[in-house]
């Protein structure tokens, strides 16, 4: 902790007396400090935390429906509601309630999708508060109850040489932990109880044998804190060290239990979720190897993932190689939850990069159909099999309502989990604004009482957030703003007076005071143009305007095909669904991309020219029409560098390969860009 400043604002005039100075008489007074970390409290008591003797978490979660998005935000949450993940019930087999594993002892199918569509579709009611969707998430939460047994197991039975599969049920149990917080239902507290209590009579031999459970061990873990925290039964805490004991193992320095990358995006939690019971620094730092690791191996790309397809490979590291939207909205996930946990504002910078950059440019812009596999150079995004260039055999790189019913179900958290995130309560009593988006929450302060925190931005688009707090009293605490690592000189304003501290990014401004209604702050993150070298890509690079990554604008072509012709094998539609209303779109380049970005060799970015556009009508602004941000630059054909022969985007060419003359080219935010090249080789001159 440092730059401790104290500021006071003497009848409208700020008066600044070095570092911690005390002005007698003064009206109003702002304590500043930089810090890394927010202070944490045990004795905090505004929200449910974590008790003894698990580690107090850095942040805490908001109940779901605390926070209402704004802006672009909510335009994507409310075509998300309108697009596949609010009408999967009414189109996809495996939610057909007729014979479903959740709802029928026996049933013969759903027993994943029901929920891993239901993790999204959930949360997405709560926080839109749309009654219909409320109900129809109702409905399956009841039979998830209904379906809890006198031993305590609940849900499916998947059996395999008398070791059960328990996979499932980490997935409802989140699913009902949203559900608790949204309505206070204690059925949910008994059911989750009874069965964490089932689990420990497994004999270890018999815990956590399949692959999916195995790899993802950490995410009944957090269902576990989170019940402990509202029960205190110690029998937990037992559960906890049981489940780490039968988890894959994710600590070692230099191996991963497997290469999956949808494993690797969710599983390498769990050894900081385990740090939380044992406050050994190994558990923490074991998660942040796994991260550093993959990237090293395989994530010299930009867009805050790795070159994963279905699994991570040796030699295939080029940034044609992609990674599953399922991939995406569950490392996405990984950063939010070790935000919390550790405070450490690089998880939020990561989120904020697929979220940005990776993410929105998997689904189509009317969320009606995703990509399942989506990659930082991608060409061409057709229905054909990309094999072995791509490590599966399937339609992967069309937008498809039925690329896979992993990703199909499994995408709707994305943005309703990042939405949950935006604001997070600190034990200190305080608040903080840990992702930037328009929004409005209400939330406890001080002790137990409510503030409504109103935030503008069109933030990652524009340089500016400001807040304003609505109170009914005057009330003292501290509000926590999080500042990412490429921002530098950023600069905060109270009631539009500077804050006179040293920001530096990767860092939190911390401010104390006693705040009263109608008090005003203003973030200024400055965005510059930087730029990255992926030296193991051959010295490739790719641009970066604040937090957005740059891509080429490619002029881009839909083509329209018939979803059931186009999905892969394991999809299955119900009887009724209307497949013509739900299509398949290709999409083809209608314009050149195999581009070289020509750079000046002494001040590489200074050619190239940012121009703001007008914010869309619309609030999307992740399409090549409507984003409001382009670059003009300079870039050389290289004609060597094609599709290649698995009808892929050629691997990146060799630095010295042949080019052609200039050309005026048009870079725009890569999240808007479907077809795309966001790591370029690289022309200095």
């Amino acid at each position: 902790m440092k730059n401790k400043v104290s500021l006071f604002l003497l009848g409208g005039l700020m008066a600044f007396v070095g570092q911690g100075a005390l002005i007698s008489c003064s009206e109003v007074s702002t304590e500043v400090q930089i810090v890394d970390r927010p202070i944490t409290d045990t004795n905090y008591t505004n929200y449910v935390s974590n008790r003894a003797p698990l580690h107090q978490l850095q942040f805490v979660k908001l109940p779901v429906g605390s926070i209402k998005p704004e802006g672009w935000l909510r335009e994507c949450l409310e075509r998300q509601r309108d697009g596949l993940n609010g009408h999967l019930g009414e189109i996809s087999a495996w939610l057909d309630k007729n014979n479903n594993a959740w709802l029928s002892n026996g049933g013969d199918h759903g027993w994943e999708e029901v929920p891993y569509w239901l993790r999204g579709y959930g949360d997405l009611a709560y926080i839109l508060e749309d009654e219909q969707m409320i109900a129809e998430t109702k409905r399956w939460i009841e039979g998830a109850i209904a379906s809890k047994q006198p031993d305590g197991y609940f849900g499916p039975i998947n059996e395999s040489n008398g070791v059960r599969e328990l996979w499932v049920q980490m997935l409802m149990m989140w699913c009902m932990q949203s559900y608790y917080e949204y309505t206070g239902d204690e059925r949910v507290i008994d059911v989750m109880t009874d069965y964490c209590h089932w689990q420990l009579t497994v004999p270890d031999e018999k815990m956590l044998k399949g692959y999916w459970e195995g790899s993802r061990a950490g995410d009944n873990m957090l269902s576990v804190m989170w019940l402990y925290n509202r029960t205190g039964d110690k029998k937990l805490l037992e559960l906890l060290e049981k489940l780490h004991r039968t988890s894959f193992v994710w600590t070692d320095p230099a191996r991963l239990p497997n290469w999956h990358n949808v494993n690797i995006a969710q599983g390498f939690r769990e050894p900081a979720t385990y740090y939380m019971l044992t406050g050994d620094s190994a558990h923490l730092q074991a998660s942040y190897n796994v991260f550093d690791l993959v990237r090293r191996c395989f994530g010299q790309v930009p867009g805050g993932m790795f070159g994963g397809d279905e699994n991570s490979r040796i030699g295939y590291i080029d940034p044609r190689q992609g990674v599953e939207t399922c991939g995406m909205v569950e490392q996405m996930t990984s950063d939010e939850i070790l935000l919390c946990m550790t405070g450490d504002p690089m998880w939020a910078d990561n989120c904020e990069d697929v979220a940005f950059n990776s993410y929105p440019a998997a689904l189509m812009p009317d969320f009606r159909a995703l990509r399942y596999i989506t990659s930082p150079n991608l060409v061409q995004s057709d229905s054909k099999n990309h094999a072995p260039g791509i490590d599966n055999n399937g339609p992967f790189l069309a937008m498809n309502p039925f690329s896979s019913r992993c990703c199909q179900h499994n995408h709707g958290m994305g943005w309703p989990y990042y939405a949950n995130h935006l604001i997070l309560a600190t034990t200190d009593g305080g608040v903080a604004a840990a992702l930037y988006s328009a929004s409005t929450t209400h939330v406890k302060v001080a002790d137990a009482k409510e503030i409504v925190l109103h935030e503008e931005t069109h933030y990652p688009f524009d340089e500016t957030v400001s807040f304003t707090i609505e109170s009914k009293e005057n009330v003292r605490f501290p509000f926590y703003l999080r500042i990412p690592a490429w921002a530098a000189g950023a600069e905060v304003k109270v009631n539009d007076r500077l804050v006179k501290a040293d920001i530096d990014g990767g860092k939190y401004v911390r401010l104390e005071r006693e705040w009263k209604d109608g008090d005003k702050i203003l973030l200024s993150l400055p965005m510059q143009l930087t730029m990255r070298t992926w030296q193991a890509n051959r010295n490739s690079v790719s641009v970066n305007y604040g937090p957005l990554t740059l891509s080429l604008k490619i002029k881009e072509r839909y083509v329209k095909r018939d979803s059931k012709e186009t999905a892969i094998w394991d999809s299955r539609w119900q009887e009724n669904a209307d497949a013509s209303k739900w299509p398949t779109f290709e999409i083809y380049p209608d314009s050149p991309w195999n581009y070289a970005l020509v750079l000046d060799k002494d001040n590489p970015l200074s050619g190239l020219e940012v121009v703001h556009k007008e914010w869309p009508e619309d609030n999307y602004p992740f399409t090549i029409e409507s984003v409001p941000l382009e670059v003009k630059a300079t870039g050389r054909r290289i004609p060597s560098w094609t599709i290649d022969e698995t009808n892929l985007c050629g691997v990146l060419p060799p630095e010295n390969a042949v080019k052609e003359e200039k050309e005026a080219i048009t870079l725009i935010p890569m999240g808007a860009a479907r077809l795309r090249i966001s790591a370029f080789p690289n022309t200095y001159e």
